[in-house]
């Protein structure tokens, strides 16, 4: 969960949310993430020059968000004056995606409680002083999970190129310092049982500004979001049901849908370096604004709206499964994987750390344990080699 709008992720990940989880332009195609994450080359000089340390003194200087302030209550709404009058006359984008990520933060949050029956969220609220602010809660160390964190953020800022880049995941534009409204919902939820899986959604809604050295150009907007399965051992039939429950979703706006955003799941949560996705997939969009803003609205809406029916029905089945040692030692490497996808690639996170956002929020993704094996290799044919070769090998559940 990058920052909420961070991951979480996630606005990415991923999972990318916005500096909250965190977590672009239109895409209708196939997903750019892949072709960014691999074009990029990162060098490290040898000799840091005077010239260099000055350079990274302006990259520093062109992120603005200003530093969070906690709040003792929560508001009414994280926007700034002018947006909050504007939502009042005529019910802005931005207002009613607020209204719904706060929604569902409720309803994910009261949700997770029932099925733990005896954790309870621990809730910050912060806000920053020119506009913005969010809601982190996170329940750790309860019955059922692990660490469940589930993230809303409201941010107003300045990016500069690079952090905009990163939030578009691609490197073909380079403008100025971009200013930029992002908000999200975003949560990653850590059962302690192997056998129930992990769950990741991020929905953000993202606009710029005109770019500070063009003045006058058209400001940009798009949505992006998703929710994503990752198990340390397959049922098939929880895995069918998590898909059919996305599906359905997808079904009412554009049958279409359901397809294209699985395999940008897959695509999406890769890690290159292990040649396996994190986890079993779902859906993935970013970038979307060749659509009907209206129309995407009601999609973000009715996806953050099957979070429950898609995961809280194979939590009550598998909470309270029987398990050995080293199944517990499986599900510790798995988040190991999730670990390493969250740092190095999820988009959300390096968002948020590029633009100052929130830290606890930003890493709140994280299991509070994991695992690394030197040269761990489970044994052909058993029930972990078939968590791993369908990571590896992405495969149709419905």
């Amino acid at each position: 969960m990058a920052s909420c709008v961070c991951a979480a992720t996630t606005v990415s990940s991923p999972s990318y949310a916005i500096p909250l989880f965190t977590s672009p332009s239109s895409s209708s195609s196939s997903p750019t993430t892949t072709k960014f994450l691999t074009k990029q080359r990162w060098k490290t000089p040898l000799i840091e020059t005077k010239t260099m340390r000055s350079k990274k003194s302006v990259v520093r200087a062109t992120v603005s968000i200003e530093k969070e302030t906690p709040e003792a209550e929560r508001p009414e709404t994280f926007l700034r004056g002018g947006d909050a009058a504007t939502a009042a006359e005529s019910l802005s984008v931005r207002a009613r995606f607020e209204k719904m990520i706060r929604e569902a933060q409720d309803s994910v949050c009261d949700a997770i409680e029932a099925a733990d029956g005896g954790g309870k969220f621990k809730e910050d609220v912060w806000s920053r002083p020119g506009g913005g602010g969010g809601i982190s809660r996170v329940l750790q160390d309860g019955v059922v999970w692990e660490k469940a964190g589930v993230n809303v953020s409201v941010v107003y800022g300045v990016m500069p190129p690079d952090a905009y880049r990163a939030a578009k995941g691609s490197a073909d534009q380079k403008p100025g310092p971009v200013p930029f409204f992002a908000a999200g919902i975003s949560s990653v939820l850590h059962p302690k049982n192997p056998h129930a899986p992990t769950l990741h959604f991020n929905y953000r809604y993202f606009e710029t500004d005109a770019p500070k050295d063009a003045p006058g150009a058209p400001r940009q907007w798009w949505f992006g979001g998703g929710t994503d399965l990752t198990p340390a051992y397959i049922f098939e039939e929880d895995v069918k049901h998590f898909h059919s429950t996305q599906k359905r979703a997808c079904d009412k706006f554009d049958p279409t849908f359901y397809p294209r955003f699985k395999k940008w799941c897959d695509d999406y949560f890769y890690i290159k370096h292990r040649g396996e996705r994190r986890g079993l997939g779902g859906i993935f969009f970013d970038d979307l604004n060749d659509y009907d803003q209206e129309m995407l609205l009601s999609f973000a809406t009715e996806c953050a709206n099957s979070v429950i029916p898609a995961y809280i029905p194979i939590i009550e089945k598998r909470k309270d499964t029987p398990f050995t040692d080293h199944q517990k030692a499986w599900q510790q490497l798995r988040r190991g994987r999730y670990v390493e996808f969250n740092l190095v690639y999820g988009r959300g996170t390096t968002f948020g750390l590029k633009t100052g956002g929130r830290i606890e929020s930003i890493l709140v993704s994280l299991p509070l344990t994991a695992r690394w094996e030197y040269d761990h290799k489970p044994e052909e044919g058993s029930e972990e080699w078939k968590l791993l070769d369908a990571c590896m090998n992405p495969k149709e559940w419905i």
